[in-house]
């Protein structure tokens, strides 16, 4: 039920609609249908509509409703796989800008949050802001020690108006869901969870500031991409101050020409950094749109570029970052049962999916592109289609995969306006291959297993408990009985894969104690009855361990 005291605010948003004439998001609630008989008494909109397509209509008018309604609107620009593509490129132009508050208030909320006068913390603190938006606004400051810095501060009261704001958002949501034809695909409930995620993290400053500095440490060598230090004796929860950094706007193409520097080589780096981020660090940028990606004058013998704005970041479970690596690989390689294949064994689909009419689908978006030439393929393009086909087949994606996918848009958008002429492809197969090869390495096996080796000897003891407990079970028939043939088939295996598990764990941890005490207690004889032993234990471990099928 749509609380009272919101009422008002949800007409205002029905008048704006119908002035911006977007009859059909007016429809979807049916609630707000009698307005249109009102909409020759509606306010004119701002700017002048005759001729814009309905997408350019809808960023104006989320553009007059609000900063929050902006926010939405961002949101609803990644949800390519539900929002159609010319609604999607319309709301990815959105612009949070906001008229600045008071510098003297901003020099306020700094005291009170790093607890010194600004005097004490800057030698030099400009009131005046060098931007402005919804959250925050940012300020030039300089160091006793003559370095530079900006200082970014939460708006006063912010907390407060995004929490009235997003309960708008919800009711709306909320009628959306109930009265929208096409709710379950929208899931309007699901984007009004993801804006209020985005505005939670960005209200914490501290926490941009970790991400920064983490970023920054992945990055160390600076050699292609530069993230500003995080200066944490003068950051809190509402106050971040960052290193100042001077670059161009990544798609300020006559000034990059400008300055000398290699647009060719600027739009390759741009594709490795995505890739390392995302495959070998597993945290990336996610709001990497070429006004928070600057491309650094100063370097015109090798050029890089510079992060900016670290309040939305993404990363991936391990498991949804290998099947997407391997998911990426089969695309290069063309393999659509393979496709077809990891989209089920990565539990992102139902497991009685018909395997055959999955790659007769994937078969039937990727075709078409492969009759261009290479560089002419968006791949960005082709894994938002493959998204969209794939929801036919009941697809669950994480929020996570769907970040990562505005990520893969905005970085190919970059690597195109600095080249034109890219080709995605030849940079991105070699580039992931090499990372999933350092990845998946044995070396790097190994360590893992090291790692985790106490944990493994640590829960050895239980593993005969287990095995009494299971077998009681079964005794007393505790086990639920299933029907279905491919359930009970699916049951099964999964029995015979946890019994392999359970023997070749025990035997493994067996033979790893054994090789301990080998070595601490009988050195005499050498290292190879311990090593040997010891490796018989990792391969009883390898030979147990749960595969995909």
């Amino acid at each position: 039920m749509t609380p009272l005291k919101v009422v008002p605010r949800l007409l205002r948003v029905a008048s704006v609609l119908l002035a911006y004439r977007l009859d059909e998001l007016v429809d979807a609630a049916h609630l707000y249908r009698p307005l249109k008989l009102l909409r020759p008494l509606v306010a004119k909109p701002r700017v002048d509509i005759r001729g814009l397509p309905r997408g350019a209509r809808l960023r104006h008018a989320l553009t007059e409703l609000g900063p929050i309604f902006v926010k939405a609107g961002q949101v609803l620009s990644t949800r390519r796989d539900l929002v159609p593509a010319d609604i999607a490129d319309e709301l990815a132009l959105l612009q949070d800008q906001v008229a600045p508050f008071p510098g003297s208030e901003a020099r306020a909320i700094v005291e009170q949050e790093l607890k010194l006068p600004i005097g004490r913390l800057y030698a030099q603190f400009d009131e005046t802001p060098l931007a402005s938006a919804s959250i925050a606004q940012v300020h030039a400051a300089t160091l006793h020690d003559g370095r530079e810095v900006v200082v970014k501060v939460l708006r006063p009261g912010i907390d407060a108006q995004i929490s009235r704001d997003v309960k708008l958002l919800r009711s709306l949501g909320e009628l959306a869901q109930r009265w929208h034809p096409n709710a379950d695909k929208i899931r309007p409930l699901d984007v009004v969870a993801e804006v209020e995620k985005m505005l939670e993290n960005e209200l914490d400053l501290q926490r941009e500031g970790a991400s920064a500095s983490l970023l920054r440490r992945n990055f160390a060598s600076g050699v292609d991409l530069y993230v500003p230090e995080v200066h944490w004796d003068l950051t809190a929860t509402r106050v971040l101050t960052l290193e100042r950094v001077h670059g161009l706007s990544s798609d300020d193409i006559a000034a990059i020409d400008a300055a000398g520097l290699d647009r060719k080589a600027l739009a390759v780096k741009g594709v490795r950094v995505f890739y390392e981020q995302v495959f070998r660090d597993n945290f990336f940028h996610a709001d990497a749109h070429p006004g928070n990606i600057w491309v650094d004058p100063a370097r015109t013998d090798e050029p890089r570029f510079i992060a900016l704005d670290f309040g939305i970041m993404g990363s991936l479970p391990e498991a949804d970052q290998y099947w997407l690596a391997q998911n990426f690989i089969a695309l290069f390689e063309r393999d659509y049962a393979r496709i077809a294949k990891l989209h089920v064994d990565a539990g992102w689909m139902p497991a009685d999916v018909r395997l055959d009419e999955l790659e007769a689908a994937v078969r039937t978006v990727c075709e078409p592109y492969f009759t261009r030439p290479l560089s002419q393929i968006s791949l960005a393009e082709l894994v938002v289609k493959l998204f969209q086909t794939a929801r036919r087949f009941e697809l669950t994606l994480q929020p996570q995969l769907i970040l990562l996918q505005k990520t893969l848009l905005n970085i190919e958008g970059v690597g195109r306006m600095l080249d034109p002429e890219i080709d995605i492809w030849a940079v991105a197969h070699p580039v992931l291959k090499r990372i999933l090869r350092e990845r998946y390495s044995p070396l790097r096996t190994l360590r893992e297993v090291r790692k985790r080796l106490p944990e493994w000897l640590h829960e050895a003891p239980q593993f005969p408990e287990l095995v009494r407990d299971a077998l009681r079970q079964i005794g007393r028939g505790e086990r639920r009985v299933l029907s279905d043939p491919l359930a009970l088939k699916l049951s099964l295996d999964n029995a015979r894969r946890q019994h392999k598990l359970i023997a070749c764990g025990l035997l493994g941890s067996t033979l790893l104690i054994g090789a301990t005490l080998l070595g601490t207690l009988s050195p005499h004889h050498g290292i190879w009855p311990p090593l040997g032993t010891g490796v018989a234990g990792l391969l009883a471990f390898a030979i147990g361990w749960p595969r995909a099928r």
